[in-house]
């Protein structure tokens, strides 16, 4: 397959990489934005504080995800955020929802996209790229000058 050279890193990635990633921050957009932003600009009701912080941060999320499309690498760290947030509610609080019998048919269609999302992030995200310039510099040892 043909790679192409991205201007955030000068590394390589395939065509169909950024294709995949560009349609995971569209798909992201496009699902969450104009319900959250809409929820903001007119809402039914003045919003109580944690409602508004979460819608706040969705519509935000989401109009970042949208800039992901155009560029898809400098962006990156928004598909960790998702596979982070949506992986650490399935474990952390709908496994004890279940097992305290408490699932509502609002947390099990969380639930399932949830999933979808996390096995989509985990195709997406391009982890050799991720390993090269995220992981390997972070753990390098190097003393700094103040």
């Amino acid at each position: 397959m043909k790679s192409t050279t991205n201007q955030d890193s000068g590394k390589k990635l395939s065509k169909l990489r950024l294709v995949l990633m560009r349609g995971l921050y569209l798909l992201t957009f496009i699902g969450l934005a104009f319900q959250a932003w809409e929820y903001l600009l007119f809402p039914d009701e003045p919003l109580d504080y944690i409602t508004g912080v979460a819608f706040s941060f969705w519509a935000s999320y989401a109009t970042l995800m949208g800039i992901g499309v155009r560029y898809p690498l400098k962006m990156l760290p928004l598909l960790f955020l998702q596979l982070a947030y949506k992986a650490t509610w399935a474990l952390g609080i709908y496994l004890p929802m279940k097992e305290a019998s408490l699932v509502t048919p609002e947390a099990e269609s969380f639930l399932w996209i949830c999933v979808v999302a996390v096995i989509l992030d985990i195709v997406v995200i391009p982890w050799k790229y991720v390993l090269n310039n995220h992981l390997t510099p972070f753990f390098k040892l190097k003393s700094a000058s103040v």
